[in-house]
């Protein structure tokens, strides 16, 4: 969804729901039509129109440590060729769970996410630097997690 141009504009009613979803993507269609003022039966028909058309995306966020994978990771990666080609190879891989084409020092960025350190070693050297169009790649582990939020709105 990240980079991908509106295929259609959203009335405020949509907008209204998203933004609802973002607070709590658990809440029932009742509680999301008392907050925008539709019925159940039309807010269950909104919602399901934003998740067939790539609107949205309703899923748990957990925490990688606590399920297991212990070392996340952003992979700089400067590639030769179509871009977009190695990009969608990455997207392909299980354990990368964000891809973008960049402008700046590198082509792709991708985030990964792995049990350990040696999970990590693996992907990068066997799985993302033999991938076609891969000229270097540069990694930076987290340390860390700051601040993941998905509430930013709409507009």
């Amino acid at each position: 969804m990240p980079g991908r141009q509106p295929t259609s504009t959203l009335d405020d009613v949509a907008k209204r729901i998203i933004e609802v979803l973002q607070v709590d993507g658990r809440m029932s269609y009742a509680a999301i039509g008392k907050a925008v003022g539709l019925s159940e039966a039309a807010v269950r028909q909104r919602v399901q129109r934003l998740l067939d058309g790539g609107v949205v995306q309703i899923v748990a966020v957990t925490d990688p440590v606590q399920v297991g994978f212990a070392r996340q990771a952003m992979i700089g990666i400067r590639a030769d060729g179509d871009t977009r080609v190695v990009a969608d190879r990455l997207a392909e891989l299980p354990e990368v769970d964000y891809v973008v084409v960049t402008a700046g020092s590198f082509d792709v960025l991708a985030e990964v996410v792995c049990e350990d350190d040696d999970g990590l070693l693996e992907i990068v050297n066997t799985r993302i630097r033999t991938i076609p169009g891969v000229q270097a790649t540069e990694t930076f582990v987290y340390l860390k997690l700051r601040k993941q939020l998905y509430d930013w709105g709409t507009r």
